[in-house]
């Protein structure tokens, strides 16, 4: 079985002019699949055809579409991370271990994705097993050291060295994506990052054996974006939310059985509450992967530490001081800086009407 061509969404403005294109007009990294023989002739619009690309139809790049959806993304993201929580608090029963917290993720998530697959006759077309694979391995990786993390350094810590991941998915689109980031996105992602080490108040105790792990769960988590933005342009988010969470489930079953034992119903509530969550924020952000460049969308992911805050203040009386309300906005800052390039670039560059 062949493997599916690897097409790139089409760039925003002009930083990826030099890439080459293929006949479908989009561009394409390194990395992308040359076309099989035999797949031109396929993929070719007939004479007088009104669809210019099937491939396209997956989805259409629109920069403010990609960032609505990368929000909503991060606010699913923060409320799977506060049931996470829940979970392990002693009110609901007994703590349950990281490990099973993240089984019921893939479980639970599995469970949804299935059935909306089932209910919409989703076909499973031709799906990328290695690239599945890795991308599955990475972010279950990057979930077991953000687990282990937070066992040697606060939550609160190991979450916003975590929450570091845009900037190396930034950095990892350049030679794996093919993207060009100018000085105005370097400048964007060093104002966010800049932003993220103001809330994690950094002192020589934030730089131990935790900070590190933290620090590599930020590192899978960053490449695991690259592989989400590969497959976005090739497969439906829907094929590779299930494809994904398959493999999950299977890599989170073998490493729950050490430690499992049986939730309480409180804690299968918390635990569906969990799955359901990543679900949601898994198909918003592959759909806003698949609608702008990663290394364009990928720094909007740090608002997930300001839901996260509102969270605390809401829930748990926790309101947040100068210094969180002063990286909040200097994260927000720099998100703002890349929407205001992209949307200043794009006028600039579109034809008159």
């Amino acid at each position: 079985m062949a493997a599916p061509i690897a097409v790139q969404s089409p760039s925003l403005g002009s930083s990826t002019s030099r890439a080459k294109r293929d006949h479908c007009g989009a561009h394409r990294g390194p990395l992308a699949a040359p076309l099989p023989q035999g797949k031109q002739k396929q993929l070719a619009p007939a004479r007088g055809s009104s669809i210019a690309c099937p491939m396209k139809a997956l989805a259409l790049p629109n920069a403010r579409l990609a960032v609505a959806l990368m929000l909503i993304a991060t606010f699913f993201i923060a409320s799977s991370t506060l049931m996470a929580k829940l979970a392990s608090d002693p009110g609901f029963g007994t703590p349950l271990h990281p490990l099973q917290i993240s089984h019921g993720r893939f479980l639970f998530a599995f469970v949804l994705i299935t059935t909306v697959v089932t209910a919409t006759r989703q076909k499973i077309s031709h799906p990328n097993l290695r690239l599945h694979a890795a991308r599955s391995l990475l972010g279950w990786s990057g979930v077991t050291l953000m687990f282990a993390a937070v066992a040697f350094v606060p939550m609160a810590d190991a979450t916003a060295i975590s929450f570091l991941n845009p900037v190396f998915a930034m950095v990892f689109a350049i030679p794996l994506l093919g993207e060009r980031v100018g000085p105005v996105r370097w400048s964007a992602a060093a104002i966010a990052f800049l932003g993220a080490l103001i809330l994690l108040r950094p002192s020589p105790a934030s730089f131990e054996a935790g900070a590190l792990l933290a620090l590599g769960a930020a590192l899978f988590m960053g490449l695991e974006v690259i592989l989400i933005k590969r497959l976005s342009g090739r497969e439906p988010p829907l094929q590779i939310l299930f494809v994904n969470n398959t493999i999950g489930l299977t890599i989170a079953s073998l490493a729950v059985l050490p430690v499992w034992q049986m939730p309480s119903p409180a804690q299968w509530l918390i635990l569906a509450g969990v799955g359901s969550a990543m679900a949601m924020a898994q198909f918003f952000f592959v759909s806003a992967m698949a609608r702008a460049e990663a290394s364009y969308v990928a720094p909007f992911a740090f608002t997930t530490l300001i839901f996260a805050a509102a969270y605390d203040a809401a829930l748990f009386g926790a309101w947040p001081d100068a210094v969180t309300t002063l990286g909040a906005l200097t994260i927000l800052s720099g998100a703002g800086l890349l929407a205001w390039r992209e949307s200043h670039l794009k006028a600039a560059t579109s034809p008159p009407k």
